[in-house]
C-alpha cells in the first residue's frame, strides 16, 4: 500500500524557483533497454539509468524470470545477464501494475518461443489495447491464445511485413526487437520514430543486428543470431519528458533555472511554443536556461493551442503539465489530446483549485488564462490566484505526468497543499521532493 503524501507551500503565482537541475537518463529508453537484454548472449551494462520505480519493477520482473539482475544507483548502472532466464510466464501481480511489461513478451518469444502474461496495467489515461502486439505476433507466425486477461503465445517467428494501424512507439521497440531474432526479413511500417526508439536500434546494430531505417517511417529488420555487447555500455539519452517538465514548471515557477544535462533538439515543440508565448529561454547544446523570468509580466504571455502529437509533434507525456502551465498565461488556449482519451482526470483537481478550464469532450479542454502582475494574476481586472488544496481536500497525482502537473498547480497556489498517490511521480521522477528543495521550493514528503 502506497500512502506517501506531498506537502508543498505555494508560492503565490510568484516566479521564484532558481537553480540548476541534472536530467536523468530517459525512463522510456532504459525500460526498452532492459527488455532488450533477453536478445543478448552475455551480460548487457546499461549507463546512466534512473533510478525510478518502474526501473525497479522490471529489474524484479526480470528477476523473477531467472535473469541476473544488479543495479548501482551511485554508478547509475544496471547489469542483466538474460542466459539465466528460465520462466517465460511474466509475474502477474507485476504485469497488472506496469504498463511496461509488455515490451518483454517480443524478446522472449523470439528467444524462447513462448511467453505467456496477463493484461498489463500502469497509469490509467485511456484505452491501451494490445491488438495491435497480438496482431503483429500473428504475421510473425506465432499461435495466440486468450482465457479471459491472460494471453499464450507461442511458436518460432518468422519475417514478415507489418503495417501499425496506428503509431506505437510500444508496438514500434517490442516488434522490432522481437524481428531482431526472427528468422528471415521484417518490415515494419508507419513507425514511431521517438528518440528512445532510435537510440536503441543503433545500439542494437553496434551490437550485431541489421536494422535499417532508422528514424524513418520504416523500418527493414533482417533476422540472426543472438546480439552480443562485448563490454560496450546502453548509454541512457537524456529524458526529454522529465526534461520538459522541469521546463514548464520554470516556466511558471522561475526567475532562473538552467535545465542541464538535456538534448534541446528533442523538446523544440516545446521551447517554440513557449518562446512564442513570451517565455525568456536561451538554449545551448545540452542545456535550457530560463533566465530573468520573474521580469516577464503574466499579461505578457500569450496563451496558445496546442495539439498533441506522435514525435516530432508535441508529446502527450507533457500534455498536463502544459495546462498548469497555461492557467496562468494571457487568455485562452485549446488542448487536443489525440493520443489517449482518458488523460483529462487532473483537470477536476485544477478546477478545485480555481483554475479556468472548461473539459469540451474526453479529449479537449479549453483553458482560460489569468494573467498576473507582481505575482497577482488578473482576469477581468480581478485580482486572482490559484488557491491550494489541503488535507481535507487533497490533490491526486493520477498518472505520472498529471502527478507532475499538480504539484506544478500546488507550487503556483496560495497556501499548503497535499498530494496523494505520490507513488505514481515516483514511477517517473527520481527524488523529485529533494530536486524541487535544492530550487527553493518548501516542500516534503509524510508516509
Amino acid at each position: 500500500m502506497h500512502t506517501d503524501r506531498l506537502i508543498i507551500e505555494g508560492l503565490a503565482g510568484k516566479k521564484a524557483l532558481k537553480g540548476k537541475v541534472q536530467i536523468n537518463g530517459a525512463k522510456n529508453a532504459v525500460l526498452k533497454a532492459m527488455a532488450a537484454s533477453v536478445l543478448f548472449s552475455d551480460e548487457l551494462v546499461i549507463a546512466n539509468a534512473p533510478d525510478t520505480e518502474d526501473v525497479k519493477k522490471l529489474a524484479h520482473l526480470l528477476r523473477l524470470a531467472g535473469a541476473e539482475v544488479s543495479t548501482d544507483a551511485a554508478k547509475k548502472e544496471i547489469r542483466i545477464n538474460a542466459s539465466t532466464i528460465v520462466s517465460t510466464d511474466l509475474d502477474h501481480e507485476t504485469t497488472k501494475a506496469m504498463r511496461g511489461s509488455v515490451m518483454l513478451t517480443g524478446p522472449l518469444l523470439a528467444r524462447f518461443g513462448k511467453v505467456s502474461f496477463n493484461v498489463p496495467g500502469g497509469c490509467v489515461i485511456g484505452a491501451r489495447p494490445i491488438d495491435l502486439y497480438v496482431d503483429a505476433y500473428k504475421k510473425l507466425g506465432a499461435k495466440v491464445v486468450v482465457k479471459g486477461d491472460h494471453y499464450s503465445i507461442d511458436g518460432k517467428l518468422s519475417g514478415a511485413e507489418i503495417f501499425f494501424a496506428l503509431q506505437t512507439v510500444g508496438g514500434t521497440e517490442t516488434m522490432m526487437m522481437a524481428a531482431v531474432l526472427a528468422k528471415g526479413t521484417t518490415v515494419l511500417k508507419n513507425c514511431a520514430m521517438e528518440p528512445e526508439i532510435v537510440s536503441l536500434a543503433e545500439f542494437l546494430v553496434q551490437c550485431g543486428a541489421n536494422i535499417s531505417g532508422i528514424g524513418s517511417p520504416t523500418m527493414t529488420i533482417v533476422g540472426g543470431g543472438l546480439l552480443k555487447s562485448g563490454g560496450k555500455k546502453y548509454h541512457t539519452i537524456p529524458d526529454r519528458i522529465e526534461a520538459g517538465s522541469f521546463l514548464l514548471l520554470g516556466a511558471l515557477c522561475a526567475d532562473d533555472l538552467l535545465i542541464e544535462q538535456c538534448n534541446p533538439l528533442h523538446l523544440e515543440s516545446v521551447t517554440s511554443a513557449l518562446r512564442n508565448a513570451g517565455v525568456p529561454l536561451t538554449i545551448g547544446k545540452d542545456s535550457i536556461h530560463i533566465k530573468g523570468n520573474a521580469k516577464t509580466k503574466w499579461a505578457d504571455v500569450s496563451s496558445f493551442s496546442v495539439r498533441t502529437h506522435e514525435y516530432p509533434g508535441f508529446p502527450t507525456d507533457l500534455q498536463p503539465q502544459m495546462v498548469a502551465f497555461l492557467t496562468h498565461t494571457n487568455g485562452e488556449g485549446i488542448m487536443f489530446e489525440t493520443i489517449f482519451e482518458g488523460r483529462f482526470k487532473y483537470v477536476q483537481d485544477l478546477i478545485r483549485m480555481g483554475a479556468e478550464i472548461t473539459e469540451m469532450n474526453p479529449r479537449e479542454v479549453l483553458v482560460r488564462g489569468f494573467g498576473s502582475e507582481n505575482g497577482s494574476t488578473q482576469h477581468n481586472g480581478n485580482a486572482k490566484k490559484l488557491i491550494a488544496l489541503g488535507k481535507d481536500e487533497p490533490l491526486q497525482a493520477h498518472d505520472i505526468r498529471a502527478g507532475f502537473a499538480v504539484v506544478m498547480a500546488a507550487l503556483a497556489a496560495k497556501g499548503t497543499s497535499v498530494i496523494q498517490n505520490v507513488y505514481y511521480i515516483d514511477r517517473g521522477y527520481e527524488k523529485l521532493e529533494e530536486r524541487l528543495a535544492a530550487l527553493g521550493a518548501t516542500i516534503r514528503r509524510e508516509k
